[in-house]
């Protein structure tokens, strides 16, 4: 639904990067942002949002509440260390 935007407000996207990389998370990346508004912030949205509301919401991220997000979503991820990813490792060992 807010793909659309995505290219109108890249350069909000990039601002929000340079604060991240302030605080020391110069590793995220602008997918990472994005899928963290699309999957976070506007998940429950109902009506699709104006373009100043979007740009609103990029701008108010937390460092905190994305970090948050991307340790939950780190957890989710499956375990390459277990069954197939296992025996690998033990080759490779």
């Amino acid at each position: 639904m807010y793909d659309k935007y995505r290219e109108t407000v890249r350069p909000f996207l990039k601002s929000k990067l340079e604060e991240f990389g302030l605080y020391g998370y110069d590793s995220v990346k602008e997918e990472e942002l994005w899928g963290f508004m699309k999957n976070k912030t506007w998940r429950k949205e109902k009506e699709e949002k104006q373009l100043h509301q979007i740009v609103s919401d990029i701008l108010g991220i937390k460092v905190g509440d994305y970090m948050n997000y991307a340790t939950v979503e780190a957890f989710k991820a499956p375990n390459w260390f277990e069954g197939e990813g296992k025996e690998a490792l033990e080759k490779l060992l």
